[in-house]
């Protein structure tokens, strides 16, 4: 099944979980612990997206990637770093576009969810991680290797999901987990090339 039909089948916590997937893998970009989601999910264990767990966590998940360091954010100022400047430009854009993207999917994520704003929220969250693996992805033509592995990945989580149902949660954070230390070490190369 595709992505997009997993998608438009997915339950009110497979979508929160496809969402939480997404934005849980990029937050490298974002100067985020590694566990700064982890009560978001453990509130898709707990009942779902509903009821008041999903909007007090997922304002304080917010606030603490709001206060992160910003010595941790992997966009440097310009001219740091023995690149020219064409390419220090290039990389803080791509980088910086990334992050931004991923700030969005924290962003939009539903206080309140619902079936639609989660359908919503969980169908800009694939597209933008697609994007952010783009932009990232070391091959000029945009399928590369980084893309084929993200797109696997949100597969993975919602297929997850629709077949075991709460007890898909675990294998699926499993599934983000191992993304985002594939996105942190993209990270860290490209910021290592740079110095």
């Amino acid at each position: 099944m595709s992505l997009v039909d997993l998608i438009a089948q997915a339950d009110e916590r497979g979508l929160a979980a496809s969402g939480l997937a997404c934005l849980d893998r990029c937050v490298p970009l974002l100067g985020g612990d590694d566990e700064v989601l982890r009560p978001l999910w453990s509130s898709l264990a707990d009942g779902g997206a509903d009821g008041d767990a999903w909007g007090e966590r997922l304002a304080k998940a917010r606030a603490e990637l709001d206060s992160a360091d910003p010595s941790a954010d992997p966009v440097p100022a310009p001219g740091s770093g023995p690149g020219t400047e064409t390419e220090t430009k290039a990389a803080v854009s791509d980088e910086g576009r990334a992050a931004a993207l991923a700030r969005r999917m924290l962003a939009t994520a539903p206080d309140d969810p619902c079936a639609s704003a989660l359908r919503t929220w969980a169908d800009a969250c694939s597209a933008a991680a697609l994007q952010i693996h783009r932009l990232l992805d070391v091959a000029a033509d945009g399928d590369g290797p980084l893309v084929a592995a993200e797109l696997r990945r949100q597969v993975a989580v919602l297929e997850l999901l629709a077949g075991r149902g709460a007890g898909g949660l675990r294998p699926a954070l499993e599934v983000s987990t191992e993304g985002r230390r594939v996105l942190r070490a993209v990270v860290s190369r490209r910021a290592r090339g740079r110095s």
